[in-house]
């Protein structure tokens, strides 16, 4: 991104407008620049990059505002699975026409987010496309010399913990889709919220840094991205499903039978944070959790081999789910 001077085009004008404001960091260099300059502070510096699809992560009439504060929240629910404090973003906007309408909100929420989580806007590039709108953020983080929490962490004995509510924004897709079944006014808009505007766990991303043995973010579901855990840390996993926490929405929903606990542990776009702590870290990651006003919920345990998890209903007796999770291809 750079902003216009002599022989400015449409391109420059449009940064200027909507995202020059935003950027506030002095590494930005007010998108006058090719590039920007990351202050590392003697910490290693954490990269991760999402982005979002139309069509396939975010519908064609979802408002500008939830579409931008997504394309955040996703990539800073990585940095938090990692135990980073955000440090800034570059952003990749490809937009069909610059449209003021759709274009205000979009920046005015964006730039709130970055301010809300201390994660500022420090370049990218915007592009015209003939095809649906995407946004793509890369995002970076500080974490102390190495300390980032990895997927590769996880032992046998350790517990298998998941912020917030799981199925969530799955059920919400379902509903804008029309798709599912009947909630009151009240419990649709909670669900169809958390599939368009997720809660990335930043604030525990120091606890989760300090006691997790092994952590990522839920983004394709629970229990695929569990499998992916426990196989990067050559582990194996008992889930209780019963143990899976759910919203009052969620459960009303199951519970009347027009959904499953197989669809909200494999529906995706919950971006919570999944994690695996050794027993004697457990009280005080509790502590720190409830310190950051973040839920924290026990759902299993790790165990030793390199079996696939084990899900079992609230007998024990194990439970065949016929999808793990959410694929793109």
């Amino acid at each position: 991104m750079t902003a216009p001077g002599a022989g400015a085009s449409g391109e420059d004008d449009l940064i200027a407008r909507y995202f020059r404001p935003l950027a506030t960091d002095p590494g930005a260099f007010g998108l006058v620049d090719d590039a920007a300059l990351l202050n590392h502070s003697g910490d290693d510096i954490v990269v991760t990059t999402d982005a979002i699809v139309e069509g396939v992560h975010f519908l064609p009439d979802d408002p500008p505002d939830t579409i931008a504060r997504k394309a955040l929240r996703v990539n800073l629910s990585d940095l938090a699975a990692k135990g980073a404090s955000p440090a800034g973003f570059v952003l990749t906007l490809a937009i069909r026409d610059a449209a003021e309408k759709w274009l205000a909100p979009f920046a005015r929420a964006l730039g709130e987010d970055a301010v809300a989580f201390n994660c500022p806007v420090l370049g990218g590039d915007t592009v015209s496309t003939p095809g649906p709108l995407m946004i793509s953020i890369t995002a970076f983080g500080r974490v102390p010399p190495g300390k980032m929490v990895r997927r590769t962490g996880a032992k046998p004995g350790d517990r298998i913990a998941v912020t917030g509510t799981i199925g969530d924004a799955a059920l919400g897709l379902h509903l804008l889709k029309g798709q599912g079944g009947g909630p009151d006014r009240s419990a649709r808009d909670v669900l169809i919220r958390r599939y368009r505007v997720p809660q990335p766990r930043s604030a525990l991303a120091i606890a989760i840094r300090d006691h997790a043995s092994a952590a990522m973010d839920v983004s394709d579901g629970l229990a695929g991205d569990l499998a992916k855990l426990c196989a990067a840390s050559g582990v194996s996993a008992a889930v209780s499903l019963a143990d899976v926490p759910l919203s009052a929405p969620a459960l009303a929903l199951i519970t009347k039978g027009h959904s499953s606990i197989e669809a909200a542990v494999s529906g995706g776009d919950d971006y919570e944070v999944l994690c695996t702590v050794p027993e004697n870290r457990w009280e005080s990651f509790v502590a720190a959790a409830r310190e950051a006003d973040v839920p924290v919920s026990v759902i299993g345990r790790i165990e030793a081999g390199a079996a696939a998890p084990r899900f079992l209903d609230a007998a024990g007796q194990p439970v065949v789910l016929k999808r793990l999770s959410y694929s793109h291809f």
